[in-house]
């Protein structure tokens, strides 16, 4: 029986993805866990794996192509099976979210007459319009439409059959301009070609500052029992898993851990409202060439400290290589940006939309402060929360950074986590 490749959702608030490439040529023979594609998101370039075996056929997007979540794109069949129907759409995925009714809705539509459009070839750089038919309007870019105030019957959309994205209002409201500017002048000779990962931080992180309510808390923190704990659980973590304990991975733990206390930092704003998290899915900014991406650790609020140390250094590594899988980035209830290895004393971090909050944390460095009324030497740490106001309030930020503390001063030798 024929299986069906379709445009996956990898993360939430997505309503295309972009093809990137084929790992596989059409006719050759496919088995089920095998990478297939590469898949362009808001967030990163990802490898998606093949769901059963089969050989490749029927294939009708190519390289460059932007399609809508759930539609399929090619088959894998059995010797001899031809594939069905070109244009044929398919059910939409199961790690579809409903940030893309869009094509969720076209899916179904064509599963009842039998028939969907193909994939339409919208090219991003191309900025091609799509069909000048009536548009459709997605349920994000309509919600962003009512906060800034567009006409969107004034407006042509960019997507698939001229549907109208969240990126189109943006750009309408003047919020997108950022990233339609590049920091230098493509003719300057000292012109930087951007990566597709850094173009697409880019544009995530504009559309997160000029959109996203931003505030900040920080905290000061005695690391002693930080470091205390790095040094006690180092040896049997290098042992059971070959890694090294560092600094991030034993505040993953702690965060996670804080986080199953404090529930609407572990939210999400949507079109819908508030939505919160059963699962703690920690995301840790990556640093790559020119970019950051970020991966994720998942059930870090019950993860042992070695499978948390292994994950971090399995999604560096793969991160560094360009050759993410789509559950490294996919699900993220929260982030944290550790820029302590690079001497950075404190900063402040912009949220990935749709979480509520990041967490920086710097450089830990020797200061006095003042213990029991005297001065005294202590390996300090600074930590600032970025929160969004639409989710989580002043007070609730204030909370969740004191536990955060408390935890982070009371590890007792890391035996906790």
């Amino acid at each position: 029986m024929a299986i069906s490749v379709v445009m996956p959702a990898l993360e939430m608030a997505q309503e295309t993805g972009k093809l990137v490439s084929w790992l596989k040529q059409e006719g050759e023979q496919v088995r089920k866990g095998e990478m297939l594609l590469e898949v362009e998101t808001d967030k990163a370039v990802v490898e998606v794996e093949a769901a059963g075996d089969g050989i490749l056929a029927g294939v009708t997007a190519i390289p460059g192509d932007v399609i809508p979540v759930g539609y399929t794109i090619a088959w894998l069949v059995q010797p001899g099976e031809a594939p069905p129907a070109a244009g044929r759409a398919s059910a939409p995925t199961a790690r579809r979210t409903d940030a893309a009714p869009a094509a969720a809705a076209a899916s179904a539509q064509a599963g009842a007459a039998g028939s969907a459009p193909p994939p339409h070839r919208a090219r991003v750089r191309d900025g091609d319009p799509g069909p000048a038919a009536a548009p459709r309007i997605s349920p994000k870019a309509r919600r962003l439409a009512q906060e800034h105030g567009v006409d969107v019957g004034r407006l042509k959309g960019s997507g698939p059959g001229g549907e109208i994205l969240a990126d189109d209002i943006l750009k309408a409201s003047g919020a997108g301009a950022a990233s339609e500017s590049p920091l230098v002048p493509p003719a300057s000779p000292a012109a930087h070609a951007l990566t597709t990962v850094g173009r697409l931080m880019a544009e995530r992180t504009s559309q997160s500052w000029t959109t996203v309510p931003h505030f900040f808390v920080t905290r000061e923190v005695d690391a002693t029992a930080l470091n205390a704990a790095r040094e006690a659980t180092a040896p049997s973590v290098e042992r059971s898993h070959g890694v090294k304990v560092t600094h991030t991975d034993l505040l993953v733990a702690a965060v996670a851990r804080v986080l199953t206390r404090h529930p609407r930092v572990n939210a999400s704003w949507t079109a819908g409202g508030i939505v919160v998290h059963r699962e703690v899915n920690v995301a840790l900014a990556l640093a790559v060439e020119n970019a950051v991406v970020t991966g994720v650790v998942r059930g870090a609020d019950a993860a042992p400290i070695g499978d948390i140390a292994a994950r971090r250094r399995e999604l560096t590594e793969r991160a560094r290589a360009g050759r993410l899988h789509p559950d490294d980035i996919a699900g993220a209830t929260f982030t944290i940006s550790n820029l302590g290895m690079y001497g950075v004393d404190a900063f402040t971090a912009i949220i990935v939309p749709p979480q509520a909050a990041i967490l920086a944390v710097g450089a830990i460095a020797d200061r006095v402060v003042a213990v029991d009324g005297r001065p005294a030497v202590k390996p300090m740490l600074t930590m600032t929360l970025s929160c969004d106001h639409r989710v989580v309030d002043g007070a609730r930020a204030a909370e969740f950074m004191r536990d955060l503390a408390a935890a982070l001063t009371s590890l007792n030798g890391g035996a906790d986590l």
